[in-house]
């Protein structure tokens, strides 16, 4: 059984808008290296939406950007992509694939059939998946910054507390660190 990471950018207040943070080429490779090492990705619809409609057309070349951030989409448009949702069940972007019906059964049947793990991308959804228990580790790029504004992680709020036990803490240029946490159990 892989495990199931969940891995973000979060600034220092929790929030967790995508517009907000350092994305540069050290922060796409950080994420590229999570992605090479991972079998699969793991997203809410919302999330998948807005990787579908920017992602696929840097990996055909259609948009202009860094080397780092080529090779993250070409990546990214290779590996299988899971997508929760219950409003949508077609999905045209490479790879992609409909997790239906029951959360919980649905999640474990993907993290039983990807040994090398599989990457969370999606707050919302990493509230629900670990209020299930079935979150493993925590790789979160935490921004210098304070936001000051939602959406913020995990604002929908848990049970309980989750206890974790720190793996490492890696300074990256501006201020970024990158977190790895393994749940305590």
């Amino acid at each position: 059984m892989g495990l199931l990471t969940f891995s973000l950018n979060v600034t220092l207040d929790g929030c967790v808008d995508h517009q907000e943070g350092i994305a540069d080429d050290e922060t796409h490779a950080f994420f590229t290296r999570l992605l090479d090492e991972g079998g699969a990705m793991l997203w809410g619809r919302v999330t998948y939406e807005m990787m579908e409609g920017y992602w696929p057309a840097v990996a055909r070349g259609d948009e202009e950007v860094s080397p780092a951030l080529r090779e993250w989409a070409v990546k990214l448009e290779a590996k299988p992509k899971y997508v929760v949702s219950s409003t949508r069940k077609d999905f045209q972007w490479a790879n992609s694939h409909h997790i239906a019906g029951d959360l919980r059964e649905g999640v474990q049947k993907l993290k039983d059939a990807t040994p090398a793990g599989v990457l969370l991308g999606s707050g919302k959804l990493a509230t629900e998946l670990d209020r299930l228990d079935l979150i493993d580790e925590y790789k979160l790029l935490v921004q210098p910054m304070i936001a000051g504004h939602g959406p913020t992680l995990y604002q929908g709020g848990l049970p309980g507390t989750r206890r974790l036990e720190l793996i490492s803490a890696e300074p990256l240029h501006d201020g970024v660190v990158a977190m790895h946490y393994r749940r305590a159990r």
